[in-house]
């Protein structure tokens, strides 16, 4: 094939066409559980988590809620996906080798927000959150509503188990417990209601089991049935952590900010320097965002190790 600007411009609008059909797709979970937030700079500041508004009656003056001291913020980060194109093989006519590496980079842009997402996830555990604690923490403070704090967990240790009664209670239940006892800074009850489990592909089974058997395996009649859907996240690398999650409100317990949405990006100048000095050409993806934590109380996390 000859190699000129009309010819190398089909070609790659037909990468392109490659690209957006796999990304169109491509399968996603990070909506479960995390909420978008556009991003219209480098960063975006979260210290609005510490606030959390509920309506109270209206004596004398209103109740102004005002942020906490401590800041968090996310930092975008640049993210891309690059394919180069050998100058011979368009005058050889083997373009067809392209065609995969289109629809991977396709499908990874389209997945890019649960890879992110599930490395937060992962790191639950040890890394901190707008409070300045882990996310998943045993001592998060929060206000008594009488001037000094109380402290709340989030976090247990207590594998995913069908085995017993006892041993669902000791795990997912006192998860539930643990978020539905969750307070605001005025001592009153802040209605978490948990609605997702997360947990690895090695839960799966016992998750989905959790949620739909009537019996668990010594016989008693299974309490927790149907109190949660079931989400299997890839991403999670641990086979024992899992995570409760309450996803009915606006706020969810993981951020995804993004700053600029998957694009196709494409290098097709026959004049350019690479194509003259090196014979390539250049095709991928482009994005712009960063994930991290939201709320705490919207999540429980357990390590699965006792």
């Amino acid at each position: 094939m000859l190699v000129n600007k009309s010819n190398v411009a089909a070609i790659f609008i037909s990468l392109k066409t490659v690209f957006n059909k796999a990304f169109a797709g491509a399968e996603t979970t990070w909506q479960e559980y995390a909420m978008l937030v556009p991003s219209s700079t480098s960063q975006e500041d979260y210290s609005w988590l510490s606030t959390f508004p509920k309506m109270r009656k209206w004596l004398g003056e209103k109740t102004v809620k005002s942020l906490a001291a401590f800041k968090y913020t996310l930092t975008n980060d640049d993210f891309e996906a690059t394919v180069e194109v050998d100058r011979n093989n368009i005058e050889d006519d083997q373009i067809g080798i392209y065609g995969p590496m289109a629809m991977e980079a396709g499908s990874s842009s389209r997945t890019w927000p649960d890879e992110i997402v599930g490395e937060i996830a992962n790191g639950s555990f040890v890394n901190k959150c707008y409070d300045g604690q882990y996310f998943c923490d045993t001592d998060h403070p929060v206000g008594d509503g009488e001037g000094g704090t109380v402290s709340f967990s989030n976090k247990g240790t207590a594998v995913l188990s069908t085995a017993t009664l006892a041993a669902a209670k000791a795990g997912y239940g006192a998860a539930r417990i643990a978020m539905r006892k969750c307070v605001d800074d005025e001592g009153r009850p802040l209605g978490v209601k948990p609605t997702v489990l997360m947990v690895p592909p090695a839960l799966e089974d016992e998750a989905n089991a959790l949620m739909t058997v009537d019996r668990l395996e010594d016989g008693k009649a299974n309490i927790f049935k149907n109190t949660a859907k079931v989400v299997v996240n890839d991403q999670l690398t641990s086979d024992t952590a899992w995570f409760l999650l309450d996803t009915s409100r606006a706020v969810k317990p993981f951020v995804f900010q993004q700053r600029k949405k998957p694009v196709f990006v494409q290098q097709i100048d026959p004049e350019a320097d690479d194509v003259f000095m090196r014979k390539k050409f250049k095709f991928g993806a482009e994005a712009r965002g960063k994930a991290g934590y939201a709320l705490w109380q919207l999540c429980y996390g357990s390590t699965g190790t006792a």
